[in-house]
């Protein structure tokens, strides 16, 4: 997204641990945002379990409150297509709570709320994975290149804030355990994918929570042009 946007005019600068800016302790994010006319949040916690709660509200109290002192007008957060939607989740909870505690703040806000990233998909199946199986539950997804989704938090990023919700999804409605034996098959990989509706953190949401609802922005790459790079 750094690339985007500084490929269209706007100084765009990139912070994290590694150039001294901490969100859960708050340090180095007054200097960070001096000057600053738009913080964009893409963190996220390091595990998906109990603790991401406090994650969340942890972050989120230090980015607003630095970002209301030094006058930042415009403050962006990416979040989960469904994150509403799937109570059973803590972390999909966890969102939420992140997303409420935006509205809430000092600083005008816009979220930009994605479905799965193309890129995740290998990841969500090596948690349910052996050397012969991997089991996947057959929930509906609509997911999306991270590619995708950088120019759509750009777009946002660089406009009027929002003070409300644009989702982004792919072009393409699969089943997850469906989308396992493309991604199997696509990487010469000969496991068999098992149908577990129990299985993984996905098996908690049901229908179509995970699918964009009418008004959301549909991006243009498929998930099998994206595996064929």
């Amino acid at each position: 997204m750094v690339e985007i946007l500084t490929a269209r005019g706007h100084e765009a600068v990139p912070h994290s641990t590694s150039t001294g800016v901490d969100l859960l302790t708050g340090k180095g994010l007054a200097e960070a945002l001096a000057d600053s006319a738009v913080v964009v949040n893409l963190t996220k916690p390091r595990t998906f379990d109990d603790a991401s709660p406090a994650f969340f509200r942890t972050t989120m109290d230090n980015l607003l409150t630095a970002a209301g002192a030094a006058g930042v007008g415009h403050a962006v957060i990416l979040s989960i297509v469904g994150a509403d939607r799937v109570p059973g989740s803590v972390y999909y909870r966890a969102k939420v709570l992140q997303e409420d505690l935006l509205k809430a703040g000092p600083v005008p806000y816009s979220i930009v709320r994605a479905t799965q990233f193309f890129e995740f998909v290998e990841t969500v199946m090596s948690w349910t994975s052996d050397e012969r199986t991997v089991r996947l539950p057959g929930v509906l997804m609509q997911p999306v290149a991270a590619d995708d989704v950088a120019r759509a938090v750009a777009d946002v990023s660089a406009g009027d804030p929002l003070r409300g919700t644009l989702d982004i999804a792919g072009p393409e409605v699969f089943a997850l355990d469906d989308l396992g034996r493309i991604t199997l098959a696509a990487r010469g990989d000969h496991r068999a994918v098992v149908t577990d509706d129990g299985a993984g953190l996905y098996a908690a949401a049901s229908g179509d929570a995970l699918i964009a609802k009418e008004g959301a922005v549909i991006a243009g790459t498929t998930y099998r042009e994206w595996l064929a790079r």
